[in-house]
This record gives C-alpha cells, sequence and structure tokens, in this order.
C-alpha cells in the first residue's frame, strides 16, 4: 500500500494500479479521470469522497446483512463475516438465517482493526464478524442473508447459490487399518469446508472408503493433498467422475455418482450429463489449437470475439466430464502456458452415453469404470487396456485385461506371467522327467491364476485420466 507521505511523489501508474485493487476499475476511473498531475492527497481524497456512493437502504428498514466469509473455530464456533445493507444489529440479539431457516442469538459482534475489536453494534454500510455458538459452518452457508428474527426482512438479497458437488472421486486408505483414521479426517476438513461431501463405499478390489464430493477437480487434488500431509494417511484415489442424470423407464429422474451404479439399458430411457459454459483467453496465434481441442472435447462454439487484435475469447458449451480430466493441461501445452480459463455450470444434456468396464482376469474392478461417449467406447477402451498393461506388474500367473461395453468385450491384452526354469536341475537323460515337470508347473499356475489375487498400483487408477492422450 501507498502512505500518505508517499502520494505527492509517487508514480502515477503505481496509484492507478493501487486505487484499482482497493475501490475497484469502474469507480477509479472517475477518480483518475478527475485526479490532477502530482496526485496530492487532498486531491484523491476529495475524489473518493465525491464519486464513490454512499451505502445504500436505510437504518430504519429491516436488519438485513450478507454473509461473504465464515470458518470454524475451535473455541468460539463458527465466525461469521457480515456486511449490513439495512438496519442494525447489536449484541443479544436474536437472528435468523433466511435460506436455512436457522434461529440463534448473537453472543459477540465486532469488527477487525485488524485484529478483533468487540463493539455493541453495526449499523448500515458497516461490515463485521458474528460470533453465535454456530457448531457446523454447513448452518452458516456464504451468500446467505442474515435478518432479525423477531421482524424479518421479506425479500432476501440476491445471489445465493447452494453449494453441489460437481465432481467426485473415491478415496480409500492403503492399508485397511487406516478406514477410521480417514473417517475422522475427513469428518475435521468439512468442520471448516462446507462444499465437501463424502459417504460411505465398498469396492470388491479396494475395500473399504468412502465417496467425495467435490466443487472442482482443484479442489479434489487439494483435499487430497491435505488428508496426505495433515493426517499422515496413504490414500488410493480413483479417477474423478461427474454426477449424471438418467431418466427410468417409468419417468423418474435420478442422479448417478457412480458409474457403477448405472442400471442396464434397457432400464433407463436416457442418459443427461453436466455442461459447462468454458471461456478462454489466448493469444491469437493459438486459436486453431485450442478450436481443435475444443470440438475434440465435444464442444458447442458460442462466442468468438477479438478484445484485442492480438487476444481472443472463445465461449464453448464443453461437457464437465471432458474440463476436468486433461482439458486445462491440454490447453497449457498448446498455448506455451498463455492461455487461461475460466467455466460455470450450466445444467446438464442428453448424452449418448455408455459405461466402459474393465475385467481383471474376469472380474471387474469398479475403480476403473467410467462413462463415456458411444461413439469413443472403442477408442477409450483400447487406450485404457494397453495403460494398465504397462502399469500392472507382472504375477506368477497370466493376467487378462479386458474392456467391455455392455457385455460385449472391445479390447484385451494379456500379461505373461513369470517363468521360472523348472527344468534347469535336469541334465541329459529322457525327455519324459522334463515334460512331467512342465506339466505339473502348468497345473499350477493354473490353480495360482483360479485363487490369486492381482496388485493393482495406484498408477493404474490415474490411468483413465491419461486415455486419449496419445
Amino acid at each position: 500500500m501507498i502512505n500518505k507521505t508517499d502520494l505527492p511523489s509517487a508514480d502515477p501508474d503505481r496509484v492507478k494500479k493501487e486505487i484499482e485493487g482497493i475501490i475497484g476499475l469502474d469507480t477509479s476511473k472517475a477518480i483518475l479521470a478527475s485526479a490532477k498531475e502530482g496526485w496530492g492527497t487532498e486531491e484523491i481524497l476529495e475524489a473518493v469522497i465525491r464519486d464513490i456512493p454512499p451505502p445504500g437502504g436505510s437504518g430504519q428498514e429491516p436488519f438485513k446483512a450478507l454473509i461473504f466469509d465464515s470458518w470454524y473455530d475451535s473455541f468460539q464456533g463458527v465466525i461469521i463475516l457480515i456486511r449490513v445493507f439495512s438496519g442494525q444489529i447489536s449484541r443479544g440479539m436474536s437472528i435468523k438465517l433466511f435460506n436455512t431457516g436457522n434461529q440463534f442469538l448473537v453472543s459477540e459482534l465486532g469488527i477487525f482493526t485488524p485484529s478483533p475489536q468487540p463493539v455493541e453494534s453495526l449499523g448500515l454500510g458497516e461490515v463485521g464478524y458474528i460470533i453465535a455458538g454456530i457448531k457446523d459452518i454447513r448452518e452458516a452457508p456464504v451468500g446467505d442473508t442474515v435478518t432479525n428474527s423477531d421482524s424479518p426482512t421479506l425479500t432476501p438479497l440476491p445471489g445465493f447459490r447452494p453449494l453441489k458437488p460437481m465432481v467426485f472421486t473415491g478415496l480409500y486408505p492403503q492399508d485397511a487399518s487406516q478406514y477410521q483414521l480417514l473417517r475422522e479426517a475427513l469428518g475435521k476438513l468439512r468442520l471448516n469446508d462446507p462444499a465437501l461431501t463424502y459417504e460411505p463405499e465398498t469396492s470388491q478390489a479396494l475395500g473399504y472408503g468412502f465417496r467425495c464430493g467435490y466443487l472442482g477437480p482443484l479442489h479434489s487434488e487439494i483435499v487430497q493433498e491435505r488428508l496426505e500431509r495433515e493426517f499422515n494417511l496413504s490414500l488410493i484415489s480413483t479417477a474423478p467422475t461427474v454426477a449424471y442424470r438418467i431418466t427410468r423407464i417409468s419417468g423418474e429422474t435420478e442422479m448417478i455418482q457412480n458409474p457403477n451404479l448405472l442400471p442396464e439399458s434397457n432400464l433407463f430411457q436416457g442418459i443427461e450429463e453436466p455442461i459447462v459454459l468454458a471461456t478462454v483467453h489466448s493469444p491469437t496465434l493459438f486459436l486453431g489449437a485450442i478450436l481443435k481441442l475444443c470440438e475434440e472435447k465435444q464442444g458447442v462454439q458460442k462466442k468468438l470475439d477479438y478484445p484485442t487484435p492480438n487476444r481472443i475469447l472463445l465461449v464453448y458449451e464443453l461437457p464437465l466430464s471432458e474440463i476436468m480430466l486433461d482439458f486445462y493441461d491440454r490447453l497449457k501445452s498448446l498455448s506455451r502456458g498463455l492461455a487461461s480459463l475460466d467455466y460455470e455450470p450450466m445444467g446438464f444434456r442428453q448424452g449418448n452415453l455408455t459405461k466402459l468396464q474393465v475385467l481383471v482376469n474376469g472380474d471387474p474392478v469398479d475403480p476403473l469404470s467410467i462413462i463415456v461417449n458411444r461413439d469413443q467406447a472403442d477408442f477409450k477402451g483400447r487406450d485404457l487396456i494397453q495403460k494398465l498393461k504397462e502399469l500392472i506388474p507382472r504375477q506368477l500367473f497370466d493376467i487378462a485385461i479386458q474392456a467391455a461395453v455392455g457385455g460385449r468385450i472391445i479390447a484385451r491384452e494379456s500379461i505373461k506371467a513369470k517363468k521360472k526354469a523348472v527344468t534347469a536341475k535336469c541334465y541329459g537323460g529322457d525327455i519324459t522327467r522334463k515334460r512331467k515337470l512342465w506339466a505339473k508347473q502348468k497345473e499350477g499356475k493354473k490353480r495360482m491364476k483360479r485363487i490369486g489375487v492381482v496388485d493393482i498400483p495406484q498408477e493404474a487408477f490415474l490411468a483413465v485420466l491419461k486415455t486419449g492422450q496419445s
């Protein structure tokens, strides 16, 4: 920040950036347009007072405030940060959260100076914090409206949207004895992260674990990293999936978060996938490569604009499942790191989708099942099987890896067994002795294949993310 003593001699470009960062670009334009050369303190303060409008609303109206941040404190419970838009709040008042309907009694009220300083009341336009004995951060979501429970406001502040998980992964402990520790760690993380959801899940290949929901792929990476670093857990994470909406024959709709829960094709009419509106900013040099990438990801172009002669603004409708896999990494690679991506959910769109299942020695591996476009199922199945062949280590018996769609095998690879020269001890003699040893070894490998367990490494479960990159 620039001090008062620095203002008369400050660089104009530096002062412009400081003002834009504090009060916003639109308001700063009016102030900077009226500021004179020299950048004196009085001129800037007068322009701020003249051009920045005062807070709207009235102190006589019912109390209404916006929650713009909150966090959990081990001793005081949930601390809420609010901005007052109308009315007044005082210590001891009974408050109500408009969208959740929860009611609490304000035990402490204060402002930051920058350290917390308790006050008796907050009025119109003021910003402060509330402590009301709230034990769960989900009871005070960001964006909700706080009002007086005795005389509540009739209209909440606009813009509130409840948090909805968009990406789902399975988290399993590598050691089954850490299952309870993983449950406790997820509970502690959710104290300060209301967007995190989880529920118990069981897999034939990985045992007991949890199905976790996140706001996006970055959120999922942060949660897993915190679990491993802060709680010393060794985890296996399955490839991220999204929530699909299916319409059953009876007309009922149902959300499917796990590909393994998708029913047979004769039990539902259609399946819809979530769609996002993606905005890409990039230099014009990489336009052709970015357009090709978006078309490959089944995108629908909505807008192509040139904000400047050397930059493009590209807007596409894209399936969320394509965004969260490798879209961002490939976008950065194609643009040499110069392109940026932003997206927002738009709802659901009917898709030609099917479930791709992986079989190891005839047994389905649930964490490797994915929902893909039917036209690309054969290609993605072959690509996935090739990667799994490279990642799964050789065993003492043959391993058959297959990809199936609707009971039809579309790809197969075999991993040969480790061999041991059982006839190395034979020197000369009749060939029948060697044949007996080879037959005995063959029978042993057949028996081992029936009862053997294939060790699938963590990298194999993430191979789904890399399908199609070759």
